[in-house]
C-alpha cells in the first residue's frame, strides 16, 4: 500500500478557518506538485480531502474525483487519518489531502512509531509505503512543489 500525505498548498490568512483558500502561490504550488503526483500515481488512486477550502482547492490539482471527509479537517487526529485511509488494510494508493500538525504526526508516527512534531511545508507530500509482509513503513519521497 502507498499512502500519499499531501498538506494544502498556501492559503491565505483569515476566518472561518475552513473557507480559508489559496493564494496564487498556493495554486502554482498545488498545480506543481498535482502534475508530478499524476505522472506517478496508479488511476486508480483514491484521494481523500479534508473539507477546508484550501484543502479542496490543492485536491483539485490532481483530480476533480477526490472524496471529501469531515473527519480530515483541521483538528484530526493522526489516528483518524490512518482509519480513513484503511492503512494498513487497503489495498492500492491513498493520498490524503490535510493539514499540519497532524500530516506530521502521522508521517512519524509510520516512519519512526512515535507521533511527534514533524514538519510537512505547504503543498509538499511524504510518500510512504508498506509492503504485504512488513510492519513499518518505509519513506518513497519527501518533496515540496519548490523541488518538482
Amino acid at each position: 500500500m502507498d499512502l500519499i500525505l499531501w498538506r494544502h498548498a498556501e492559503a491565505e490568512d483569515g476566518v472561518p478557518d475552513l473557507a480559508r483558500r489559496l493564494t496564487a502561490k498556493g495554486h502554482g504550488q498545488a498545480e506543481k506538485m498535482g502534475a508530478w503526483l499524476k505522472e506517478r500515481l496508479p488511476e486508480d488512486v483514491l484521494v481523500l480531502c479534508s473539507p477546508a477550502e484550501r484543502c479542496q482547492q490543492t485536491a483539485s490539482a490532481l483530480t476533480k474525483d477526490f472524496t471529501t471527509l469531515k473527519e480530515l479537517a483541521p483538528g484530526a487526529s493522526h489516528e483518524i487519518l490512518l482509519n480513513a485511509a484503511q492503512w494498513p488494510r487497503r489495498n492500492g494508493s491513498v493520498v490524503l489531502v490535510s493539514h499540519q500538525p497532524t500530516l506530521g504526526e502521522l508521517a512519524a508516527f509510520l516512519l519512526c512509531g512515535e507521533a511527534s512534531g514533524w514538519n510537512v511545508k505547504k503543498g509538499a507530500i511524504y510518500w510512504l509505503r508498506r509492503r504485504d509482509n512488513e510492519s513499518q513503513a518505509f519513506l518513497r519521497a519527501a518533496l515540496s512543489p519548490e523541488m518538482v
